[in-house]
């Protein structure tokens, strides 16, 4: 990442950002045809908090006068074992997810762009978040037993 500009690599975490989207509605109508409407109701709010991440950087991209490139749909997963595998699969994503923030982060840094570090410092924040808000929904007892889990 060092070798590439700030916005090349902004446009890779856009691409990102929307596939989390997409991966969350996919999580989504899973929970959705198991009857799950609250599960199902979390992760269309997600995905709808992903696709937002993802216009925030389009509109700096658009803001500091760079080029914009919005990346094609591909598929997602809608089926799953158990019920625990959406949140894990989401789990890992958040976790993914906070480190591309953190590489994007110090590739700012490194180049002396201040207004991209600045940029991403509540990117930074929100990751805490949602890595936070996954592994707790993950272990929350009061969702349905699974695979031996707490959900």
């Amino acid at each position: 990442m060092a070798d590439q500009s700030f916005a090349d690599a902004l446009n890779e975490q856009i691409s990102n950002e929307f596939a989390a989207q997409q991966q969350y509605i996919g999580a989504a109508v899973y929970y959705d045809s198991e009857t799950l409407p609250r599960l199902a109701a979390f992760f269309y709010r997600q995905a709808v908090e992903e696709r937002n991440h993802a216009m925030i950087m389009v509109q700096y991209l658009l803001d500091t006068d760079e080029d914009v490139k919005i990346p094609d749909i591909t598929s997602q997963q809608t089926k799953y074992d158990d019920v625990t595998g959406p949140v894990k699969m989401a789990l890992e994503q958040e976790k993914r997810v906070s480190d591309e923030i953190n590489d994007l982060f110090k590739l700012a840094r490194d180049q002396g762009d201040f207004r991209a570090e600045q940029f991403l410092t509540w990117f930074v924040k929100e990751q805490v978040e949602e890595v936070s808000s996954m592994t707790d929904l993950l272990g929350d007892p009061g969702m349905p037993p699974a695979a031996g889990g707490a959900l």
